[in-house]
């Protein structure tokens, strides 16, 4: 089973992004993500609709 939830560390690996870039990115609300007790948390599910949204904008 793939895990839904993704950390701010998968998330970069994911994205091909390097972890303060990521950081920056959910912290500007530009990236799908919530805080768990200060820690960000990413659907994987959003993060492809995300990806779909943006990729039609270039």
């Amino acid at each position: 089973m793939v895990d839904q939830i993704l950390t701010l560390k998968e998330v970069a690996a994911y994205l091909k992004l390097a972890e303060k870039t990521a950081y920056r990115l959910a912290s500007e609300g530009k990236l799908p993500g919530f805080k768990v007790g200060g820690s960000w948390r990413f659907k994987r599910e959003d993060l492809e609709a995300w990806i779909e949204e943006n990729k039609s904008k270039q």
